[in-house]
């Protein structure tokens, strides 16, 4: 526990103390854990404006480098943000909607550390080889390009997730949402497709489409992307098209596990087969978005993944015709999805106990 904790700090720059309640092991032994590290000097608190988080101390950094170099040295060394810490609140943010992508994608058996997955965006590739299975990289180490990535500055991203099942750029939001920037975030997809889709990695992802994943504390941030308009969170830029697919996973365990479902194409496959049953083949030719047909010929949709695109051209092409359908989803998102969907959508839940005691026993 401690030298995970220590290693998760060393590629996030500074790990949020709220988000040691992620990390496995009872509170008193996480309590423990950092109480002996700070006391051997290897880790420190740093708490200003308001935020607590934890960061490494001299000899921490010097241990790491010296037993690991090929899996730190990326992130202790240079003058990137995760070696040359800041105080400015905006920046210690974004440091933490990072590590909580990195904590997400540890927890569902995702490589994060640089000596566990192949360098897809070291500068000069012209073709990189494919990760074993699922791979996170964070949005430093996607500008690890070089010039190029200029065109990616903006993008609120906090890196590139790479699964056996697609590409997926991620987002984290925490309470609040994320703040779109609709062209910087449109370039960032262009840029990331025509690199790894057609240019790096084309015998896995070629002719596939990027797809979005954003992680947010609780339902709260998904309820207002679909409810609140082109107000706050700017939603059109997830709404118009851009977007096939754009998930939504909350910060917690329930992300952890769908995260792990989203990047096993066979699981996935296995429990669409098991939903499938009562029900009929799906119609393509239908002008609502649809994954089967129910006994009355309504149209039912797979919205466990709370994919924000699809589940918004479903609901609003049910309006428009003035039809009936279904929505399957876990029991924990039913409430959010019953104040979205109106009286056309019927919610089906599935007992998300049961599904991961079946699925990741």
């Amino acid at each position: 526990m401690g030298y995970h904790l220590l290693a998760l700090t060393a590629v996030c720059g500074e790990f949020p103390a709220g988000l040691m309640g992620r990390l496995p092991g009872s509170e008193s032994y996480k309590s423990t854990v950092i109480w002996m590290l700070k006391k051997e000097k290897l880790l420190r608190t740093y708490y200003q404006d308001g935020l607590r988080g934890y960061r490494l101390g001299r000899r921490a950094k010097r241990l790491l480098l010296e037993e690991e170099p090929e899996r730190f040295a990326f992130h202790l060394t240079g003058k990137g943000d995760t070696n040359m810490l800041k105080s400015e609140v905006r920046r210690r943010l974004r440091l933490h909607r990072i590590a909580g992508s990195y904590v997400a994608m540890g927890n569902a058996g995702v490589a994060v550390f640089r000596d566990e997955k192949p360098h897809v965006f070291a500068e000069g590739e012209a073709r990189a080889p494919c990760p074993e299975g699922a791979a996170f990289y964070s949005s430093r180490e996607v500008k690890e390009m070089g010039i190029d990535t200029v065109k990616i500055r903006s993008s609120r991203m906090t890196g590139v997730l790479l699964a056996p099942s697609g590409v997926f750029l991620v987002y984290n939001g925490g309470p609040c949402g994320a703040k779109w920037d609709y062209r910087a975030e449109q370039r960032a997809q262009t840029f990331l497709k025509m690199v790894l889709c057609c240019q790096r990695l084309p015998d896995r992802y070629g002719g596939m489409e990027v797809s979005g994943l954003l992680f947010g504390d609780g339902l709260e941030p998904f309820s207002s992307i679909l409810t609140d308009g082109d107000s706050q969170t700017r939603c059109f830029f997830l709404l118009d098209g851009n977007y096939g697919h754009f998930y939504y996973l909350t910060n917690d365990h329930h992300g952890d596990v769908l995260l792990r479902l989203l990047c096993d194409a066979g699981r996935n496959a296995e429990l669409d087969r098991i939903l499938m049953q009562g029900l009929h083949e799906r119609d393509g030719g239908l002008t609502v978005e649809n994954d089967a047909m129910d006994e009355n010929g309504d149209p039912v949709l797979f919205g466990y993944f709370l994919d924000i695109p699809r589940i918004n051209r479903f609901c609003t092409a049910l309006q428009l015709q003035d039809r009936r359908g279904t929505i399957i989803c876990f029991d924990f998102q039913k409430e959010a999805l019953s104040h979205l969907c109106g009286g056309q959508v019927e919610l089906s839940a599935i007992s998300f106990e049961k599904f991961e005691r079946r699925f990741f026993p």
